[in-house]
């Protein structure tokens, strides 16, 4: 039996995937926020990779670092491995005997939005594992085992749009008989979002209402708990549309004023090319819109 020819000892992995995604970003702080860990991390992973090279990968300034030659001619060859590496699992996983359907949303998106439409997918797919995985920043789909990715994008910047964002106030019904014109909003309890902290601000800019100087909030971590105030009638929430139609559509939720405000943001479909899974997956979203 003839015995293939052992292969050179190579650098960590880590190393590797390091420096790639610091190219590839731009940074290493961009690099640290993709592989989820710190700045200091991916630094030390450069070093060590430097250490096995025997050559200088970045110059080291005071204002930051810049790739050297030596990075520039590594790290395309680098990046292309990489690239082959996702499709061939992604080949694996799609011939596997019981292949799973891997979904990254934006938690809001996730709880909200996915939440109801799960039912209408595992339908379509049957025999399909489903996966929903609530993440705050949309994956690189050449580089993580994801299929699917629906966040809130820029216009025109994702794969497949499903609905327009736009900012309008909502409350529950009986709330609303208290609200006949924005200044009744002094009289109570206005409801943010901290990720979307901003939301009240660019609803009253964009509709040319001046908010109550003293408000009184009531804030939370999760879109989803502030949505469910607003329909129990703790308060007024903005809503991003694509996150309150189906409770406005059930009347659950009531729009008090008729202003609404675009924010240039489409709730959108991004899918991993070559993925049959992930196309049936976006037709059955689509139509259920």
């Amino acid at each position: 039996m003839s015995l293939a020819p052992r292969r050179p000892r190579l650098p960590p992995l880590n190393a590797l995937r390091a420096f790639e995604a610091a190219m590839r970003l731009g940074g290493f702080a961009q690099a640290a926020e993709e592989l989820g860990v710190t700045p200091a991390a991916v630094s030390q992973h450069i070093k060590t990779l430097e250490g096995w090279a025997g050559a200088a990968l970045f110059d080291r300034h005071a204002r930051g670092v810049c790739p050297t030659a030596t990075a520039r001619r590594l790290a395309p060859a680098l990046s292309g491995a990489f690239d082959q590496i996702a499709a061939a699992l992604t080949d694996l996983r799609e011939a596997h005997p019981r292949p799973t359907l891997q979904i990254a949303a934006l938690p809001s998106v996730a709880q909200i939005w996915l939440g109801p439409r799960l039912p209408a997918l595992r339908t379509a797919l049957p025999g399909v594992e489903i996966a929903v995985h609530a993440i705050e920043t949309p994956p690189d789909l050449n580089r993580e085992m994801f299929d699917l990715s629906i966040f809130f994008r820029p216009d025109a910047t994702g794969d497949h749009p499903l609905q327009r964002d736009a900012l309008c106030p909502v409350c529950a019904p009986a709330l609303a008989e208290r609200l006949t014109r924005p200044e009744d909003l002094d009289h109570v309890v206005l409801l943010h979002d901290e990720v979307w902290a901003s939301d009240w601000a660019t609803w009253a800019e964009g509709a040319g209402v001046a908010l109550p100087s003293a408000p009184s909030n009531a804030r939370y971590s999760l879109y989803s708990m502030a949505l469910a105030e607003a329909m129990a009638g703790a308060g007024v929430l903005i809503g991003h549309m694509p996150l309150v139609a189906d409770a406005l559509a059930s009347g659950a939720l009531v729009r008090p004023f008729a202003a609404i405000v675009d924010t240039g943001q489409v709730l959108s479909v991004d899918q991993r090319r070559g993925s049959r899974r992930a196309a049936q997956a976006f037709k059955v979203l689509r139509e259920a819109l």
